[in-house]
């Protein structure tokens, strides 16, 4: 798989752009290309950060999915303020990093320029075929359907 890459800010090579952490990573580390340290206080509105590059990824089987790296997520609360972001195959516009603190209260996060808070991993994508049905009992239909997954509700199936 061959992945266009437009680099945006030239910065992000003297940050050592584009390298995983890790010959294991999983993640490519992604960079805040900002011009003056950020502070972002605990739950205020995310704000866009820039990642400094485009790319193409171009074949509709993959998508490069966003997360927090794990360590500012777990210890200091940086996490993404829409989850995970999710970029298509045919989006070709500046990648953005949706930075969010977590935290209740405290000090706000401060993010320096340059600093590794994000990464994309790229994963493969199944499109099914679906079938409109009239219910999703497989086989006989049973008169009693009290015993079917989803019949008791979000987390019915309990802790253990």
């Amino acid at each position: 798989m061959k992945v266009g890459l437009r680099i945006l800010d030239s910065r992000l090579q003297g940050w050592g752009f584009p390298r995983w952490g890790s010959p294991g990573s999983a993640g490519l580390d992604l960079h805040a290309c900002l011009d003056a340290p950020l502070l972002l206080a605990p739950q205020a509105t995310a704000v866009l950060i820039p990642a400094g590059f485009s790319v193409r990824i171009g074949d509709s089987e993959w998508c490069g999915l966003v997360h927090p790296r794990s360590g500012r997520g777990h210890r200091d609360g940086l996490v993404l303020g829409n989850g995970t972001g999710v970029i298509d195959a045919d989006y070709e516009g500046p990648l953005l990093i949706s930075a969010w603190n977590r935290n209740p209260a405290g000090d706000p996060i401060r993010i320096e320029p340059g600093e590794r808070i994000a990464q994309i991993v790229f994963t493969r994508i199944v499109r099914p075929d679906f079938e409109l049905i009239e219910d999703l009992v497989d086989g006989e239909r049973d008169e009693d359907a009290s015993g079917r997954r989803g019949q008791g509700g979000f987390g019915s199936t309990g802790l253990r």
